[in-house]
């Protein structure tokens, strides 16, 4: 066994077994952590594949944002484990029989084996490639293909998430009514005499100081 194949064996056995902690976590916490390992040990694999734009975007978009986002998510939330796993046995003949159908729709996948027609156009570039310099780039390979021939596509894609970016902060800046909103340029020119007003009343009862005066008259008449 070669050194490449101890460390796909080695990579595995790390994905397969971060994968199965994700689901029996007690913690959220824990099961997010671990879903990270599962990201970055399939990160690995792929870089054994020659895969190194996919090894990449996994590590940087899964782990670098989503893994990250979802991390702080559970975090701030209180969740309450105790009331989640009440409808776990309610729930449980659906979710077996779910993953019962799964399983058998990737064994008859598996055992049916898989038929490659045609040569995908990334491979086939990267092997002409390989054929003329004797090594091969995957990104540079990818970056040629997107940015010609799907060059359109790729720009309508930007557009859309650039549409859905500047919508998502559109939402987030309007205006409720049912919320406190201070804006900050006046909380900072605020003075202390706009929000302290002192008011002069009128005492209902005496203070201390006149009743100990009246007091002491009441003394000197006696």
């Amino acid at each position: 066994m070669d050194v490449k194949t101890g460390f796909f064996y080695l990579f595995s056995v790390v994905l397969l077994f971060a994968a199965f902690r994700v689901i029996t976590a007690r913690n959220p916490v824990h099961a997010v952590l671990f879903l990270m390992l599962a990201f970055s040990q399939a990160a690995g694999v792929w870089l054994l594949l020659q895969a190194e734009f996919l090894a990449i975007t996994l590590v940087l978009v899964y782990l670098g944002a989503v893994m990250v986002l979802f991390l702080f998510v559970v975090m701030m939330l209180d969740i309450n484990i105790d009331s989640v796993r009440q409808g776990f046995w309610r729930h449980f003949p659906l979710a077996a029989t779910v993953g019962a159908l799964i399983a058998l729709e990737m064994a008859a996948v598996l055992m049916g084996g898989f038929r490659v027609t045609e040569e995908p156009k990334i491979v086939a570039a990267a092997g002409e490639a390989a054929v003329r310099g004797g090594q091969h780039s995957n990104s540079k390979a990818l970056g040629k293909l997107l940015y010609t021939e799907y060059l359109y596509p790729l720009q309508i894609a930007a557009v859309i998430l650039l549409v859905a970016m500047i919508a998502a902060i559109a939402l987030t800046l309007r205006k409720r009514k049912d919320t406190k909103h201070v804006n900050p340029s006046e909380q900072v020119r605020v003075r202390a005499e706009d929000r302290l007003q002192i008011v002069k009343l009128v005492a209902t009862r005496p203070g201390v100081a006149e009743v100990i005066s009246a007091e002491a008259v009441e003394e000197k008449k006696k």
